[in-house]
């Protein structure tokens, strides 16, 4: 056989995956994390959890559940008694909302991905606020969906939103908008004026809101309700464009469990089902077991978690605020501090310059889109000792870096 005609057959046959999916972003949290995973002597402040783990009542209603042997399948939309209990939370947070209008998910990311998938198709244009976790930006990519972007703004204020921008983006052709409020990794919160402005002109021309917020309760500003970020739930009735997805991840010290939930009009339960059904049928149901204590007997332990978390965001904002070229503020949501400081221009090669040369592990700002870089973030859900060991190693980092420039 000819050589270049077999060439041209083998290359041909090559299994790849559809186009779309090769296009999708790696993650560059991971990629800097796998530069430091095995180095007990490096600190990480790159993934966004905090160190402590799930609470001992949370993990003895998983056991208790197992001994049980509750291991079988369940509802896809998840067993009655958990999703009672999100309805009760949710209704206790942002008005009335009924189990009917609940579907429990296999994590906040599955909550996204079957979300997207119950209202974006090939082709379609879809807007989301940014810089944003990667994720949230690649999943209608996944869908073959168009991603364009609009960029929140940093300036003496902190990360602000040009809502006229916004607006004039969300156009008649629009299918759906995405926004994470507070933000991963900005902590910026979308004010309840700004809400309700996007939502009036989202329901002028028939767009889809898909508000992510997982980070609701880890908010430290004064608007909202019952120590909650203000909440698309607050001023959407529960029959329109709008879902809200939500995680037991943050607020309840659950990240490795994978549980979380959508609200979404009762009209598109059954289709959800289906979609659950065909993703993964169900969340296991120990790990709901598990959910349901959190919900009725978490609430101290989520408030006082919100204390601790304003403590160390402030500390830390504080200590860096002392370094050189640093410049950082406040956020009012979340748990991470998105700066900038020398070399972050070339955020990713910054981090990994970090791992190798300081043992510290922090996410770069490229990660969440070319809005983010110039940024580093630092995940803050940690105790002070941990944070001083974090701020002295960039301290001396940066120490280092001028000396070697030159700089007195």
């Amino acid at each position: 056989m000819n050589t270049l005609a077999s060439t041209a057959t083998d290359a041909a046959h090559v299994p790849n995956a559809r186009d779309a999916v090769r296009a999708l972003r790696p993650s560059q949290i991971r990629e800097v994390a796998n530069a430091g995973f095995g180095n007990p002597d490096v600190l990480p402040f790159w993934f966004g959890e905090s160190d402590r783990p799930t609470l001992q009542f949370i993990r003895d209603a998983a056991r208790e559940a197992l001994s049980a042997g509750d291991t079988f399948y369940t509802h896809n939309l998840g067993i009655a008694p958990l999703r009672t209990a999100i309805a009760c939370h949710v209704s206790a947070l942002h008005g009335s909302t009924d189990a009917n209008e609940i579907a429990v998910t296999s994590a906040g990311v599955n909550a996204l991905m079957l979300a997207s998938q119950l209202v974006v198709g090939a082709g379609d244009r879809v807007v989301a606020l940014t810089p944003l976790w990667p994720n949230i930006v690649e999943i209608p990519k996944i869908l073959g969906a168009q991603v364009d972007t609009v960029s929140l703004e940093y300036g003496p204020a902190g990360w602000q939103l040009d809502l006229d921008r916004l607006l004039d983006a969300l156009t008649p052709d629009t299918r759906l908008l995405i926004v994470n409020s507070p933000n991963n990794p900005t902590g910026w919160v979308m004010r309840r004026d700004e809400q309700e402005a996007v939502l009036q002109h989202c329901r002028r021309h028939g767009i889809w809101v898909i508000a992510d917020e997982v980070y609701e309760r880890l908010y430290y500003g004064d608007e909202g309700t019952n120590g909650c970020a203000p909440s698309f739930l607050d001023i959407a009735s529960r029959d329109e464009r709008v879902i809200c997805v939500n995680s037991f991840s943050k607020a309840y010290l659950m990240t490795g469990w994978r549980l979380g939930w959508i609200v979404a009009p009762r009209a598109l339960m059954d289709d959800l089902a289906k979609l659950v059904e065909y993703n993964t049928s169900c969340a296991p149901a120990f790990v709901q077991h598990a959910g349901i204590v959190a919900l009725n007997s978490g609430e101290s332990m989520t408030q006082a978690l919100v204390q601790d978390l304003r403590v160390s965001r402030d500390h830390l904002v504080q200590a860096l605020q002392q370094l050189p070229g640093v410049d950082v503020m406040a956020p009012p949501g979340a748990m991470y501090l998105f700066f900038s400081m020398p070399g972050a221009t070339t955020s990713l090669a910054l981090c990994k310059t970090l791992v190798r040369e300081a043992g510290l592990g922090l996410a770069p700002g490229s990660a969440f889109g070319p809005e983010g870089e110039g940024f580093i973030r630092w995940c803050y859900a940690c105790d002070i000792e941990r944070i001083d060991k974090g701020v002295a190693r960039l301290r001396g980092f940066l120490d280092g870096h001028r000396r070697k420039e030159g700089i007195a």
